[in-house]
């Protein structure tokens, strides 16, 4: 018999809210966390905005001689971390050696150190090479930033970092999921973290026009998901992480229960490396595959955590996903998308939707999508708008689509 799996530790550092009660409040409230980029100069570039975090410590994390080191990743994701183990009451100090194989990090994200390795070639190029990092390769490449958090706390179980485009924390977690269900190991520290806000990064997306160049002196009015007027995505950044525990583990110890994973799926529409298929066939499949394992119907649904990116294809081919696999019941079911508030926080955005939701079932109140002005003819669901709602949610989907024609999905259960 497969283990059930709970989540007990939350943390969170967010554009709109550093520290999962400031994130809880923001997120409630409709708060936007978009500003104007101040980590670099954008003013000669097409957009000058972004979900970024200025208010920070990164030294509260790591020294400034590690900081030159590493990427932004690694203390936003020991920040989250420390802060979600602390929040599941769980006292690793006091672990054995024997304990800490017990428990295992996997965690999701999309461009990982990207900002780094893009720091270390302007050194390179710029004729700077005596201040190159020492750890240009290692520190530059995606799986140590699990490592980092290993080292830190001393865990000696697995120690993975999934990378899967926008989907990648949604199916980190989904992997720790599927190792706690097989017994494979009791305890995990899971969630996604990116740092995705740097100039060669914001270029490359003007490239391919997907961010949104039209709201520069109005940063927060930017994230405009499922709205008619709405012409790309805000980059984000951000780490959202989760303790999760074999529910008879967690029961043992007293733990304080967030929800249950009663469900994930994972699909691949074998597309395009970029756009999207026209058809919601694959994101509609995730969605159903998700509820079949979780036992549940479309009825049952009292929530759904939108992937919403505020791009024209994105937000119409979930809508009709969500139609697809729900029936009349996707009209009845209320939904809101995080990224109106935040931006799109890459492969951490399905980690900060889980975060999201269980904020919602815990307080018993949908957070709103912000700036929805004028819906979108073909985006006609109950999107939220603009103010939260109280609902009492037993079930809940965290739904996620992404580059390379991946699609993720997530159903927690009230315990």
């Amino acid at each position: 018999m497969l283990a059930r799996v709970v989540i007990t530790g939350m943390g969170v550092v967010s554009p709109n809210g550093i520290g999962k009660e400031a994130f809880c409040r923001a997120v409630l409230a409709g708060k936007s966390g978009v500003r104007r980029i101040s980590r670099f100069d954008s003013s000669r570039l097409p957009v000058h905005i972004a979900g970024e975090i200025q208010d920070f410590d990164e030294f509260r994390w790591v020294t400034p001689r590690e900081r030159k080191h590493v990427s932004r990743t690694v203390p936003l994701s020991l920040a989250a971390a420390t802060e979600a183990i602390r929040d599941s009451g769980l006292d690793l100090t006091s672990m054995s050696i024997d304990e800490k194989r017990e428990m295992g990090i996997v965690l999701g994200t999309g461009g990982g150190a990207q900002d780094f390795s893009e720091h270390q070639y302007r050194l390179w190029h710029g004729g700077q090479e005596r201040q190159v990092s020492l750890f240009s390769i290692p520190s530059g490449t995606m799986g140590t930033i699990s490592s980092e958090l290993s080292m830190r706390f001393g865990l000696r179980g697995y120690s993975h970092v999934v990378t899967a485009g926008c989907t990648s924390s949604t199916d980190a977690v989904g992997y720790a999921w599927q190792h706690i269900q097989a017994g494979a190991l009791p305890l995990f520290i899971t969630g996604g973290v990116d740092s995705p806000i740097t100039e060669g990064i914001v270029k490359g997306y003007t490239m391919i026009r997907a961010l949104t160049p039209s709201w520069n002196e109005q940063p927060e009015r930017a994230s405009r998901p499922f709205s008619r007027d709405r012409d790309g995505f805000v980059l984000a950044e951000g780490s959202w992480m989760f303790v999760l525990e074999d529910y008879e583990h967690a029961k043992a110890r007293g733990a304080r229960i967030y929800a249950e994973i009663a469900g994930y799926a994972a699909t691949c529409e074998a597309f395009h490396r970029v756009r999207m298929s026209d058809s919601p066939e694959e994101p509609a499949r995730a969605i159903t595959l998700a509820l079949e394992e979780a036992g549940l119907r479309p009825v049952d649904l009292d929530y759904v955590s939108l992937h919403g990116t505020s791009t024209e294809m994105n937000d119409r081919v979930e809508t009709r996903a969500l139609k697809l696999a729900l029936g009349d019941h996707a009209y009845r079911i209320p939904m809101s998308g995080l990224k109106s508030q935040i931006g799109h926080a890459q492969g951490a955005c399905g980690a900060a939707s889980i975060a999201a939701t269980l904020i919602a079932m815990e307080h018993g109140r949908i957070p709103p999508t912000i700036n929805l002005e004028e819906p979108d003819p073909e985006c006609d669901l109950d999107y939220v708008p603009e103010a939260g709602r109280k609902r009492w949610i037993e079930h809940a989907l965290a739904n996620c689509v992404g580059f390379g024609s991946k699609n993720s999905a997530v159903v927690l259960r009230k315990v």
